[in-house]
């Protein structure tokens, strides 16, 4: 049962050496619900998102993603999980000119769907709702054949829903395939938080630096995308 209040006994977890690319000291972080600092890759956006698993989110988490990261706060589901849901890619359910594509210069599309409240939130937008909507979507994502998606969540919302590409980091190496990776070896269900860390100064994405910094001083993983797709790959 969702409750404002209630942190998950896994976010008791406190880990005793941080250090950069240990994979399975971040599996196991991530398996108890505490977030994990993941750098895509310097040729792709180069930037850092911080990634929890979405069964973990609290009100709490919510505004360390708006205060500590402050991009988008996305939750990025597995391909079977928004197949079964019937959730399109944005690109596709707009209709654009013939032959005009998206023009990303990073990939060739955008992993993007709707906007999601769950329905018994109230404008969407604060910790607190965004929170429970995170929290429902992780128990569809547990058992998406039995959810009517319809019926439990409006659109639009105030959370952003990420597709993952089917045959996840063999297709694309984005953070919606490394988050929904991380799920998959920490036996989670496979809905994950993504938020990209910014910075105030620049205007632009937190170095790979200045996030290992916040890393060390939040005892958080830090992890290269580079490190999951090998173990993924092995």
């Amino acid at each position: 049962m969702w409750s404002e209040t209630l942190l998950p006994d896994s976010h008791e977890y406190t880990r005793l050496n941080p250090r950069e690319g240990d994979l399975e000291e971040a599996v196991e972080a991530f398996g108890h619900g505490t977030p994990v600092l993941v750098h895509d890759d310097d040729e792709r956006e180069n930037e850092v998102d911080l990634v929890v698993p979405a069964y973990a989110v609290t009100p709490a988490v919510v505004a360390q993603l708006r205060n500590d990261a402050g991009g988008l706060v996305c939750v990025a589901l597995a391909d079977e999980v928004a197949a079964a849901f019937d959730l399109p890619f944005m690109h596709d359910a707009v209709d654009h000119p013939a032959g005009q594509s998206t023009d990303i210069a990073y990939d060739e599309r955008s992993s993007f769907s709707l906007t999601v409240n769950h329905r018994e939130t109230f404008t969407g937008i604060t910790d607190n709702d965004r929170a429970r909507t995170i929290v429902e979507l992780s128990e569809a994502a547990a058992a998406p054949v039995e959810t009517d998606f319809a019926g439990e969540f409006d659109t639009p919302g105030h959370v952003h829903l990420l597709r993952a590409a089917p045959n996840l980091l063999d297709d694309r190496q984005g953070h919606t395939e490394l988050g929904i990776a991380l799920a998959e070896l920490a036996d989670v269900p496979p809905a994950v938080v993504v938020c990209e860390m910014l910075d105030d100064r620049t205007g632009g994405a937190m170095s790979r630096s200045n996030a290992l910094t916040y890393a060390r001083a939040n005892d958080s993983v830090f992890l290269t995308g580079s490190t999951v797709i090998d173990e993924m790959r092995a």
